[in-house]
């Protein structure tokens, strides 16, 4: 099955060439010139915006489209200042590539971003734990967890609403890293985990262990 693209861009000339050279890569396109044609839909693998469109900005787009979907979003406009730049990527824009641009190197971003988003990935909230490259992300940027703090969280991920006990994390992170960890140094992983990732991130349930919800 082709992966589907939404393309929102008005200019003839471009929407003509990159349809093409999308669609010999075996991507099926839709193209939309308007912000009012915009929807997302889960039949879409990754989108394409322009920012300037005849009505109105495509980030006016953008948070809507996060709210609804986890698939790639790439701008691609002429606009090319560091705060718009800046400002789209805290949006949760997955990339960002100016006018005039070179075809094989957006292509390229936007497959590196679909095999990125092919991933097993868990959620919580703006939290994304992928599994295959055991990465941890926060509002879309990456977040550096040593080794036990991965697995740590991964865990209470993989059972989330279930109260995990201490003993529990203790025999399978002892069993993965093969070193020893005891009770007190559980303690100061999961502090640093809270302190990377917010305070609200793992419930503490006292006496018994820890919970996500």
């Amino acid at each position: 099955m082709m992966s589907k693209i939404l393309l929102v861009e008005d200019n003839d000339v471009i929407v003509k060439g990159l349809t093409y050279s999308l669609e010999q890569e075996g991507y099926e396109v839709e193209v939309v010139g308007l912000i009012a044609d915009v929807k997302a839909s889960d039949e879409y693998a990754a989108y394409i915006l322009d920012i300037m469109l005849p009505d109105g900005s495509g980030k006016e787009i953008l948070s809507d489209l996060r709210k609804k979907t986890t698939a790639p979003i790439l701008f691609l406009t002429a606009l090319d200042t560091e705060d718009t730049i800046v400002e789209c990527f805290n949006m949760g824009a997955d990339d960002y590539i100016t006018k005039p641009f070179r075809t094989r190197e957006l292509i390229s971003r936007l497959n590196r971003l679909l095999k990125k988003n092919e991933e097993a990935v868990l959620i919580k909230d703006d939290i994304e734990l992928y599994l295959d490259s055991a990465r941890v992300y926060q509002k879309k940027k990456e977040v550096t967890l040593t080794p036990l703090e991965y697995k740590i969280l991964l865990m209470l991920f993989s059972n989330r609403g279930k109260v995990i006990t201490r003993e529990q994390i203790l025999d399978k992170i002892y069993d993965m890293s093969g070193n020893f960890v005891n009770d007190n140094t559980l303690t100061v992983y999961i502090k640093r985990i809270r302190q990377k990732l917010g305070e609200e991130v793992i419930q503490t349930v006292k006496g018994i262990g820890y919970r996500v919800d």
